[in-house]
């Protein structure tokens, strides 16, 4: 029934198969979401750049609620230096420190060291705050509006 109280009662024919497809969908979307793994790869010779830009992505997905594993990738003969690579893992876990814990320590795994990093309990309040501390604007600009629509100069105080 589309409009039962209409005069006449309005009805709608639909495919009962498709109805049940609809259902079942809107059901599964109903869910709360699951925690997921991201992934993110580095070397045992990344740069410092590099690495500052990917903690940056690490910190977003942790203040999302996302597990990080974090692969460090050895090629040819790096594997014979494996401190390296636990030496770039430790960094990276220090930045992130503030925003996970380390679920899973460095181990080494054929020619792959992998981390895993855990979102720390009470991100997505902290994410809620600095959006809001985002949204405000600067004390030191004014705001040029006199209600007629068009910009005009700061006034200067001589």
């Amino acid at each position: 029934m589309v409009a039962p109280t209409a005069q006449p009662p309005v009805a709608k024919i639909v495919d009962y198969g498709k109805h049940k497809y609809l259902e079942g969908k809107l059901k599964k979307d109903k869910k709360p979401k699951q925690q997921e793994l991201k992934g993110i790869k580095i070397s045992p010779r990344i740069a410092e750049h590099d690495l500052g830009f990917l903690t940056k992505n690490a910190i977003k997905f942790l203040v999302e609620g996302h597990k990080v594993k974090v692969t460090c990738q050895f090629k040819a003969r790096e594997v014979t230096h494996p401190e390296l690579g636990k030496k770039k893992l430790a960094m990276f876990a220090e930045v992130c420190k503030e925003y996970a814990n380390v679920e899973r320590e460095p181990t080494l795994d054929g020619k792959m060291m992998i981390m895993v990093l855990l979102p720390k309990p009470g991100l997505k309040d902290v994410k809620k705050n600095h959006a809001k501390a985002e949204d405000k604007q600067d004390g030191g600009q004014e705001v040029q509006d006199h209600g007629d629509g068009e910009d005009h100069p700061p006034s200067v105080a001589q």
